[in-house]
């Protein structure tokens, strides 16, 4: 069964890694997909091996910091798909930094890609899919926004404050029939991962109780949940995904 049928999405990082997975899964499951990303060619391809394949899904740039692109992107989905009902902000960045390295420049940098960019979808997007009679916001946070760690302060930061947006969200928008939720990914085999050693990806691995590092599939099956009317009743949380990470 198509679980998703009737769902139109804009996914935003959708190019690669969990973006793609979350693009491909909710096509596959009978979404029209808009897939966002500053990556042009890796979007444009992916879009087309989706139609290829029997789904529905386009293509658009997005620079998620930039207010005005996402006015862009609400009139680019609706002129494709007639109407949006499904939000997934899931493009985001990482560099390592603490107290002491961190520069004011990458602060900023850090905040206005994985925290204004959830403001700006969820504020640009929420009139539209108020229009929805049941619509869905999946916000991507991290086990990072649940637990610390040394040399991460920035990213730490906006993954809490994406936690927090989104309960807030929930509360606000529960009355339009609006859901807002979010998923916290544990280690997952992507780009920001692409630099550690084997020996390191063992280590990871190691030390997460299910005994591996996680898959970019692992996220959109969560996605899938909980954009889907199966969740109908479910606002505001938070799903961790991390092969039980936080339990320890």
């Amino acid at each position: 069964m198509k679980r998703l049928h009737n769902k139109t999405a804009i996914i935003t990082g959708g190019a690669n890694g969990i973006g793609a997975a979350i693009a491909t899964l909710f096509a596959q499951h009978g979404a029209k997909v808009l897939i966002t990303d500053i990556n042009e060619e890796m979007g444009t391809s992916l879009a087309q091996a989706l139609r290829n394949a029997g789904g529905s899904a386009e293509f658009a740039h997005l620079d998620v910091s930039n207010y005005d692109n996402w006015q862009a992107i609400k009139e680019t989905a609706i002129s494709h798909f007639g109407g949006i009902n499904t939000l997934v902000n899931n493009a985001g960045m990482y560099h390592p930094s603490n107290l002491a390295s961190e520069s004011l420049e990458g602060w900023n940098k850090m905040l206005a890609v994985n925290q204004s960019s959830v403001f700006f979808g969820m504020k640009s997007m929420q009139a539209e899919l108020a229009k929805s009679e049941s619509a869905s916001i999946v916000n991507i946070s991290s086990l990072y926004g649940w637990v610390g760690s040394p040399n991460a302060i920035s990213y730490h930061a906006t993954k809490a404050a994406v936690r927090h947006m989104t309960k807030a969200a929930a509360l606000e928008l529960a009355g339009s029939n609006v859901r807002v939720n979010t998923i916290l990914p544990g280690q997952i085999q992507t780009q920001m991962l692409a630099r550690i050693t084997p020996e390191q990806a063992l280590a990871i691995g190691e030390a997460t109780p299910l005994g591996r590092i996680g898959e970019p599939n692992d996220i959109a099956y969560g996605a899938l949940y909980l954009a889907s009317d199966e969740a109908k009743f479910v606002t505001g949380i938070d799903l961790l995904i991390d092969g039980g990470w936080s339990a320890g």
